[in-house]
């Protein structure tokens, strides 16, 4: 059984191994999107189209089984928004070159639904089923139809303006 040191040692010797492979998207795309790349390559127009038909097939088929998800921006943006409030750990589910013009700021709803805790403070149901917690500040006069904007504060608060008024600071309901 290796001593803790030289456990320690080796990862002291690895960690800049480590630090250089801070790439944002993975260096292997997968097989079968690969395969589809890698026709272009081939330079006689039959065996280029033979190619095409092959892997267009097994990318259609692993997308069927769902093997494999193909997601637009503007997908990403609104699965971005629905997840809006949530800590979520930094997995590169969404490609990992995300850019300070694609992260989720604030978002703009209609409250739905309107619930009261026993502290007195409001639950807010938004238009696509996110509900939100007031955790402090004054009445927000929140009733079903009225607008609601939510954006990030500071050290991972939310705060929410409800029909344009004063910011109050919500946190996220797992639901």
């Amino acid at each position: 059984m290796p001593s803790s040191i030289a456990l320690a040692a080796a990862a002291l010797a690895a960690a800049p191994l480590l630090a250089k492979d801070k790439s944002p998207l993975p260096k292997e795309l997968p097989p079968v999107f690969e395969a589809v790349v890698n026709c272009r390559a081939l330079t006689s127009d039959s065996e280029r189209l033979a190619c095409y038909d092959r892997s267009v097939a097994a990318l259609a088929s692993a997308r069927d089984k769902e093997d494999i998800v193909v997601a637009d921006r503007a997908t990403i943006r609104e699965t971005k928004k629905g997840l809006f409030g949530f800590s979520l750990p930094k997995l590169k589910l969404f490609g990992g070159t995300e850019t300070d013009g694609d992260e989720v700021k604030e978002i703009e709803s209609t409250i739905t639904a309107v619930h009261s805790t026993a502290d007195g403070l409001g639950i807010f149901t938004l238009a696509d089923g996110a509900r939100w917690k007031q955790t402090d500040g004054g009445a927000t006069f929140a009733r079903p139809g009225v607008a609601i904007r939510i954006k990030r504060g500071t050290l991972g608060s939310y705060l929410a303006s409800i029909d344009k008024g004063a910011y109050v600071r919500v946190v996220r309901l797992s639901q």
